[in-house]
């Protein structure tokens, strides 16, 4: 069974989603619901959690921020929202799904089999690290601490708004308070490619490219990462 957090400043929201969820009890447990953003950050990274439905704009701390200050986490991210505000492709890299409050249920279900697919995927690829690769290391500074990575295991790097997200090959991700572009000369090595406007990929990890006006790159762990056609061709001399 999935099991489920909420953060929302709302009482009122969160109860309503929470509420709404019961439709999904025999998927999915909501084992923890939080309202004030600052002190559910210790909590929440206590909680061995399938997916936390997280509100953006919060008093104090938005949910962004909430994300950066987990430094790493193994769990995937529904954001729940009364603004329209933000770039959803760019929040839609790292997130199941970006719901609109007052929720739809039909979408709630959309989301919750997006979801389901994701863990499964997570659970059962076989993901192969590739291997005689010199280990060089890079640093990740979070507000818990230093994380100190070995580029291989780099899957790729995701923007979400000023932050850059690091997926790993063991399914970790690390939120970083730097944008992608800070990253981009960092990760110049040959397997590296910056291949749209947000994601970074770490070519290793390819396993189909489809065709389309800049194509489709499935990676090992099963996202699906869009490429611009202005970086097509530079991706065909790479991979091929």
């Amino acid at each position: 069974m999935l099991r489920a957090a909420i953060l929302d400043d709302e009482i009122r929201g969160s109860k309503l989603l929470a509420h709404k969820l019961d439709v999904f009890e025999n998927e999915l447990q909501v084992v923890g619901v939080f309202n004030d953003a600052t002190l559910a950050v210790d909590a929440i990274a206590k909680l061995d959690l399938d997916v936390l439905f997280l509100d953006v704009e919060m008093p104090g701390m938005n949910g962004f921020q909430v994300l950066g200050r987990l430094g790493t986490f193994n769990f995937e991210v529904i954001f729940t929202t009364a603004y329209d505000s933000y770039t959803l492709e760019a929040l839609r890299l790292s997130a199941v799904d970006y719901l609109m409050k007052p929720v739809d249920e039909d979408e709630l279900k959309t989301a919750i089999n997006r979801l389901k697919k994701r863990v499964f995927e997570k659970a059962y690829s076989k993901v192969i690290i590739p291997e005689k690769k010199p280990k060089n290391k890079l640093a990740l500074p979070t507000a818990e601490g230093i994380y100190l990575i070995d580029k291989v295991n780099i899957v790729r790097v995701e923007a979400m708004s000023n932050y850059s997200v690091f997926i790993l090959a063991d399914a970790k991700k690390i939120v970083v308070s730097k944008t992608l572009k800070e990253y981009e000369p960092v990760l110049d090595d040959a397997q590296f490619m910056r291949v749209n406007r947000s994601v970074i990929v770490n070519l290793d990890y390819v396993v189909k490219y489809r065709k389309g006006d800049g194509g489709t790159l499935e990676l090992s762990d099963g996202a699906e990462i869009e490429v611009s056609v202005q970086k097509k061709e530079m991706l065909m001399q790479k991979l091929f």
